[in-house]
């Protein structure tokens, strides 16, 4: 099994992954679809106009996620990695006043978002709880192509096609061949110990099968400025968040707290608890506001890992560049294992699979650069990811708010207690991490669907919309 570290760190734009950069991701997919050969297309025909329906948690929850609008900019040829966060708004306005959509490199097309884009809760597409539909008609309203869509979480769409193939083949091995290519924690042990290597540099030697490493290198230096950008915004901005829970942003105010206790040298015997807290709220507040952010493994869970990394270089200073390359590629191999045998959405398996995944991630990257052995960063990222079995994905008005924000910021304290637990440790443990993901894809299985980001339970039922 291969799933790269850029499939894991994935630069977009917030609130979600599975809600804002997968849609927008699909659309991209059915415009490229349109100007293709692959679909029976009638003698004569032209696609002149657009329609989107979006179903199960995409429809529950994607007025909150912006999924709509996700899907606007997705069809006027914009991708999440490149669209400029600042023009969104302008996108939108642009084709709702005109009721067009003009990609680059197509003719344009009708589509007006009141008509043409709709919520549907009422039919649930078999394969994922995060399902759209686009559909192409011709000048008399005839359906030309129509494509079912699937956002599975962290970003990555697939067709219905794609799914059955992905489920089927699902303990197959990875047809990209790579020197280690281990799909459970168990094989990623017995690798290390064959091999004499440590997880990050079996993870490079995996990367560089497939890139050299100046590219490698230059792709996770680009990840973490991200990444540290996103922080840097959050910690500089103020005011309230969109969405219309008017909930405060707080990370500026915190940070502001910290310097001046930092700067006085007052005795804080939490100091690095309120580090962690307010580098990982700071991004998630950014990427409530639509910034741009780093999949981590998701929008919803992009502050841990950023939060921890932080931390790493606030308080080791030892810290340097490589230990950073190493804390990612650590991280993104614990992170492929837990989506290749469960899931990383929240639509899923409930928030256990985002922010418990990102915290798992996060204290397997910090176990690495503290110098940990393979059994005790496996340790770390297990003690992690057990102690957030059962979290369910129950977002107030389905926004990326509350409790997200703050679940980021517990899930970097977790982090970092579990590395340094792992740490002084002899990498010996009862629950083995593969047994956890288990258990996590066991529970988000059997979790009722309303604590699965429909935001029809929990807190989301629970406490008045303000």
């Amino acid at each position: 099994m291969f799933l790269s570290v850029f499939d894991v760190f994935k630069i977009g734009v917030g609130p979600s992954s599975s809600h804002t950069m997968g849609p927008m991701t699909a659309a991209n997919r059915f415009l490229e679809l349109i100007l293709s050969d692959e679909w029976p297309r009638p003698a004569g025909a032209h696609v002149t106009a657009l329609k989107a329906s979006l179903h199960g948690s995409l429809a529950y929850t994607g007025i909150g996620h912006g999924t709509g609008n996700a899907v606007i900019i997705g069809l006027m040829g914009e991708a999440p990695d490149k669209v400029d966060p600042d023009r969104m708004d302008e996108i939108i306005a642009e084709v709702e006043r005109t009721g067009r959509v003009t990609p680059p490199g197509h003719p344009g097309y009708s589509f007006k978002p009141k008509d043409d884009l709709v919520y549907d809760k009422k039919t649930p597409l078999p394969g994922h709880a995060n399902a759209m539909r686009l559909t192409a008609l011709d000048r008399d309203g005839r359906v030309l192509l129509t494509q079912v869509y699937f956002s599975i979480g962290g970003g990555f769409v697939v067709t219905e096609t794609e799914l059955l193939a992905m489920q089927k083949n699902k303990k197959a091995a990875s047809t990209q061949k790579v020197p280690y290519p281990f799909a459970s924690a168990k094989e990623m042990l017995a690798m290390a110990a064959s091999s004499g290597l440590s997880i990050a540099q079996m993870k490079r030697a995996n990367e560089e099968a497939v890139m050299d490493r100046a590219t490698l290198d230059a792709g996770l230096d680009r990840i973490w400025d991200a990444m540290r950008s996103c922080i840097d915004r959050g910690l500089a901005v103020e005011g309230i968040m969109p969405g219309g829970l008017k909930v405060r942003r707080r990370a500026r105010q915190i940070h502001d707290k910290l310097q001046e206790e930092w700067r006085s040298n007052r005795l804080n015997p939490v100091l690095a608890n309120d580090w962690l807290s307010v580098y990982a709220m700071a991004v998630n507040e950014e990427n409530a506001a639509g910034g741009r952010v780093v999949t981590s493994p998701t929008n919803g869970a992009a502050g841990v890992v950023p939060a921890t990394v932080r931390y790493y270089l606030h308080f080791h200073p030892e810290a340097d560049q490589d230990g950073i390359r190493d804390y990612l590629l650590t991280a993104a191999a614990i992170g492929g294992i837990i989506k290749h045998n469960a899931s990383i959405s929240g639509a899923e398996v409930g928030c256990q699979g985002e922010v418990g995944s990102a915290s798992a991630m996060a204290a397997a990257g910090l176990a690495a650069v503290m110098g940990g052995s393979p059994e005790q960063i496996e340790n770390a990222a297990e003690i992690a990811l057990e102690h957030h079995l059962g979290m369910t994905c129950d977002p107030i008005a389905g926004l990326v708010q509350v409790p997200c924000i703050e679940r980021n910021a517990l899930g970097a304290v977790k982090a970092v207690t579990a590395a340094s637990l792992a740490m002084n440790g002899d990498g010996e443990h009862f629950v083995p991490l593969d047994g956890c993901i288990e258990t996590m894809r066991q529970t988000g299985n059997e979790m009722n669907e309303k604590y699965k980001e429909t935001s029809l339970g929990g807190l989301a039922v629970n406490v008045v919309e303000c």
